[in-house]
């Protein structure tokens, strides 16, 4: 996605010398905190919150009112100081939770999702710089080089590894498996005009479906896709699709009403267990969106920032948290429960139009934000009660 953000700059210190080097992305997170530990210990430098001095060539290139602007696509973190973030033509990384930042990539790829299972492999899908086409590449150094999975442009809107060899690849329709790392798919049988999937594991998933005219279906399968179960009916007249991950115990679904005047209807259901149960958590109906999906008492009635849902990213059998993003009101915030639904908090906002957010714990995560002259990366030590500049890119000159 396009993002945007204008925050004052400061003046970055140099990188210290615990920071690994870009070669050391291919390398294991205990194999770097191995050799950060074995560096003399030394007063720590305040964290930087511009640039940091990198992408200055690809900065330049992408600047100017006629010009791609350069900005994050989408960011990834592995625990509370490994992490990524990546955007069109570039790919950062941070092994100090952010306090400094290296370039580990610079070229043609234009990141739209990246994911790393690990550390030193990774996986994302990418276009050939300002194309259309979406490709599958891999990576087994942690980024610094990629190589294209087949020539063939693929329809996945999303991936998901769970190791460096077996993975999801959805788009809105259809789900694929693959077990050799991305070289070959097999498509998983799902039920018809299912419209949003996931799976936890090859036997394990979830879908989405759509009954034009009468309803949304969540369905749950046990053997592959063999057969299906109805877990939850919402009733809806146009259904059109839906956004849905677990995590252990839980699992959570985002069900789309309408969108209109810069306005996005919705509600968020989650189970605890398994989805034998359902809590009605956000009932969201707008003026320009209509109606939210399902009827009945949610817990609230308007979802972070008031606006369009982003990703979903569960923790625990317990824990969700949701990003929203408003463009009208030009806010971004997250929006979380800590109990399965049962309660629901949104957080502040913050100045943006766009989020992406990676949580690591129910306290620690990342949000990507677009705003108007800068595209930035925030972290959060309180579970995105407050949030902490840690990189901006300048997107147009003032």
């Amino acid at each position: 996605m396009n993002w945007t953000k204008k925050i004052h700059r400061t003046t970055i210190t140099a990188l210290s010398a615990t920071l690994i080097m870009v070669s050391g992305w291919g390398a294991s997170a205990s194999s770097v905190h191995a050799a950060a530990s074995a560096t003399p210990a030394a007063t720590p430098a305040a964290c930087g919150t511009g640039d940091h001095g990198l992408l200055q060539s690809l900065q330049n290139k992408h600047s100017g009112d006629v010009s791609t602007p350069l900005t994050f696509s989408d960011v990834q973190f592995l625990n509370g100081n490994i992490g990524r973030a990546a955007g069109n033509g570039f790919m950062i990384g941070t092994s100090d939770g952010g306090c400094n930042f290296q370039e580990i990539y610079e070229g043609q790829w234009s990141f739209k999702q990246i994911d790393f299972p690990d550390n030193v492999h990774g996986f994302a899908l990418a276009s050939v710089e300002d194309g259309q086409a979406r490709y599958l590449i891999s990576t087994s150094n942690g980024g610094s080089e990629w190589k294209r999975l087949s020539n063939k442009a693929v329809s996945f809107e999303r991936i998901d590894f769970i190791d460096s060899k077996i993975g999801f690849g959805y788009n809105r329709a259809s789900t694929y498996y693959t077990k050799d790392g991305g070289l070959s798919w097999s498509k998983i049988s799902t039920p018809s005009n299912t419209r949003g999937a996931y799976f936890s594991d090859r036997n394990t998933g979830w879908a989405v479906v759509t009954v034009p005219g009468t309803s949304y279906r969540v369905m749950k399968t046990a053997d592959g896709g063999k057969t299906w179960s109805l877990s939850l009916k919402v009733a809806f007249t146009d259904p059109e699709y839906g956004q849905i991950t677990s995590k252990g115990d839980q699992v959570d679904v985002v069900l789309y009403g309408g969108s209109g005047m810069s306005q996005t209807s919705y509600s968020l259901y989650t189970s605890t267990n398994k989805g034998k149960s359902w809590n009605r958590v956000i009932a969201q109906e707008t003026a320009g969106g209509g109606p939210a999906p399902g009827s009945g008492r949610a817990v609230v009635n308007k979802g972070p920032a008031s606006g369009r849902p982003g990703n979903l990213e569960p923790i625990g059998n317990n824990t969700t948290f949701l990003v929203g993003y408003s463009d009208a009101a030009e806010k971004v915030a997250v929006g979380r429960t800590y109990n399965g639904g049962k309660q629901w908090t949104n957080l502040p906002a913050i100045a943006g139009y766009e989020g992406v957010i990676s949580f690591t714990s129910n306290k620690e995560g990342w949000l990507a934000v677009r705003e108007l002259d800068y595209s930035s990366l925030y972290v959060t030590k309180d579970g995105g009660a407050s949030w902490q500049l840690r990189f901006s890119l300048k997107i147009l000159s003032l």
